[in-house]
């Protein structure tokens, strides 16, 4: 198995390969994770790994508040996840590229990054001004029947975002998606409206196959539940929300 060692980027999302992640960052741990960053050649890509947080906050308390109004703000790299980060993150989680890091005139960034890579939580290491951690690559596997699972996602991911979008909408038509069985797993991930568990857990599946099953499964379950909902707005395949770390 392959293992790096990369700056670690803790969200209240899961990314996915092949998701679009646009980052606004302001936490000063952040800030000079990203000016560590900007250090590598252009020629090389500039990673670091995106986590799910399990127990804890994405952004750290700058402030008094409720219910403790004297609890005192909290600082550095483990600040919103306990004594041991390790035990407030997901184990599972993505290599991001960032394609644009941008600085502000506030100091601040705006980021466009790229899923790439399943990889594995191995250790935190909080000594710098930026979470780091170790992680061991995950090789995607197929899996049986992957191709055969794809075609009904497929079709169940038609279905299901013409329920979302509404009759009147425009939906998203099967020949706009790949056929790759594995694309179409993390794309149909990132596009469904799920809980963050839910979306951990197809992140985290063993194979395609396994992943393409499961979307099966809840896309019939959303699709029948959204029968009876008035028509939700359609939602981009490819980019998440803009995460206000």
């Amino acid at each position: 198995m392959t293992t790096a060692r990369l700056p670690l980027f803790p969200l209240n999302a899961v990314l996915f390969p092949g998701l679009v992640l646009p980052l606004n960052v302001f936490e000063q741990r952040y800030r000079a994770m990203m000016r560590e960053l900007l250090k590598t050649d252009d020629s090389e890509p500039r990673r670091f790994a995106v986590v799910a947080i399990r127990d804890g906050r994405e952004v750290a308390p700058t402030a008094p508040g409720l219910p403790d109004q004297t609890a005192l703000p909290e600082k550095g790299p483990t600040a919103g996840f306990g004594p041991d980060p390790i035990q407030a993150f997901h184990r599972v989680g993505c290599i991001a590229d960032a394609a644009q890091i941008r600085e502000r005139p506030d100091g601040g960034f705006e980021v466009m990054a790229t899923g790439t890579t399943r990889v594995k939580l191995l250790s935190v290491d909080a000594s710098g001004p930026f979470l780091t951690a170790e992680l061991e690559e995950i090789p995607e596997e197929q899996g049986d029947e992957a191709g055969t699972l794809a075609e009904g996602v497929l079709r169940a991911f038609r279905n299901y975002q013409k329920r979302l979008a509404g009759a009147r909408e425009r939906s998203l038509t099967t020949s706009e998606l790949p056929d790759d069985p594995s694309v179409v797993s993390y794309l149909v991930a990132a596009a469904a409206v799920l809980d963050t568990p839910a979306k951990q857990r197809l992140l985290q599946a063993p194979d395609t196959a396994t992943r393409l099953r499961e979307e099966l499964s809840l896309l019939r379950a959303e699709t029948a539940v959204l029968r009876h909902l008035p028509s939700l707005p359609a939602v981009d395949l490819t980019r998440a929300p803009t995460s206000q770390n």
